[in-house]
């Protein structure tokens, strides 16, 4: 079968759909399949990987967006798509540009997959809310996703909050549920390294580290005030940033006078491992979360999480492995307290966790969304749910298959 992975918002420190399109590829290939991913780039750039071919399309960065690119040209993208045929499936990470290879994939009998990173009306909502009241920005994401349900075979979720705004459109979206998975091999408490630790600490006592992009939405403005209340509440803790983006720069006004290290993107995943199996927290603030990988990736390490009370988290954060709080920095404050006093709070409850998600369980999901068997090179009907994986919500379609 050939696949075609297809992306925006894909740049050298995005981290997971680029994550997920090289896991998902190279299990596809594992399995068989051919496949080529298309991602914007500086410039028209054709890659030959271990798993098929990675193309670049040319397309210009978001303004304010700290280096995404989202590819603007239908023109290129269809040249390719003629090129590239014939293709058995299509998935599509992407509800903007590239949501026109749905309609393009079905005029040709193409099977077609959509994936839901982001829950729309919760995005529109936090940007426009000023001005918009929530059934107004509730119903622009309405309008938006049936045209997606209907322009796609499949729409795929990684958890039950990233579904429900496609639930509610009563039944017109074929909804496919499989998680994403966690490198439990490089994400493990073994990375655990002292002499980091103590590098990081730089003196303090407690180390509470945080994966985040820097970007509005992901809310990292909660992080040193709820550090700094932290620290009011008796606790000598010195708070550690991986990430980078649009808002580095008043992430380090907020920090400075502050025991806080902004270490950048971290590019090398070992490393950030280490760092954060290093820590005695991890603090998860975003409250628009579809999945989680972060706060799964922290788990995997050994390392119990503070998340928000919003969004996927919830389903991730589990007792014995963290707590949930509000998006508010008194009650993340609140919450690390509680989990750095929690006596008997072990690596292996957050391992455990974080070891229900494997990127060997998302890639057999996937395959039986499309029909495919992940044991089998020649494909066959996949059983309509995989346990652990997949979950159906039949709309008033079906979808079509080619298998070759």
């Amino acid at each position: 079968m050939r696949i075609l992975q297809a992306a925006n918002f894909v740049a050298p420190h995005s981290g997971g759909i680029r994550t997920m399109l090289r896991h998902l590829a190279a299990g596809y290939a594992a399995a068989g399949h051919e496949v080529l991913v298309l991602i914007p780039g500086r410039c028209d750039r054709l890659t030959t990987t271990a798993y098929g071919r990675l193309v670049e399309v040319a397309a210009p960065v978001v303004p304010g967006s700290g280096g995404y690119r989202v590819i603007t040209r239908w023109d290129r993208v269809r040249r390719f798509l003629d090129s590239a045929a014939p293709l058995d499936v299509v998935e599509v990470s992407d509800k903007l540009t590239l949501s026109r290879i749905g309609p393009w994939a079905r005029r040709r009998g193409v099977g077609s997959v959509v994936f839901s990173h982001e829950r729309l009306d919760a995005l529109l909502g936090f940007h426009l809310g000023r001005w918009l009241p929530a059934t107004a920005t509730s119903s622009l994401a309405d309008t938006w996703n049936r045209r997606l349900a209907r322009n796609f075979d499949t729409v795929v979720c990684t958890t039950r909050w990233a579904a429900e705004e496609f639930e509610r459109l009563g039944g017109l979206a074929r909804l496919a549920h499989v998680p994403l998975g966690i490198d439990l091999d490089t994400f493990a408490p073994r990375r655990r390294d002292e002499e980091l630790r103590q590098r990081l600490l730089q003196g303090a006592q407690v180390l509470v580290a945080c994966a985040v992009r820097l970007s509005a939405e992901k809310r990292p403005d909660l992080l040193v005030p709820a550090l700094v209340e932290l620290r009011r509440r008796g606790v000598d803790a010195r708070l550690v940033i991986c990430g980078d983006g649009p808002l580095r720069g008043a992430v380090e006004r907020q920090a400075a006078g502050h025991p806080v290290t902004l270490m950048g993107f971290v590019a090398e995943r070992p490393d950030l491992a280490r760092l954060l199996a290093s820590a005695d927290v991890a603090v998860a603030p975003g409250p628009y979360e579809t999945f989680g990988l972060a706060a799964l990736e922290a788990m995997a390490c050994g390392t119990p999480v503070v998340a928000s009370a919003s969004g996927a988290l919830p389903e991730l954060v589990r007792p014995g492995c963290g707590l949930t709080a509000a998006s508010d920095p008194t009650a993340m404050a609140v919450a690390l307290a509680q989990v750095l006093s929690t006596p008997g709070l072990r690596p292996d409850g957050p391992r455990r966790r974080a070891e229900d998600f494997s990127w060997d369980a998302t890639v057999a999901g996937m395959l039986a969304v499309h029909g495919l068997d992940a044991r089998s090179r020649t494909g066959g009907e996949a059983p309509a749910e995989a346990p652990g994986s997949l979950r159906w919500q039949h709309g008033n379609r079906g979808t079509r298959r080619r298998v070759r």
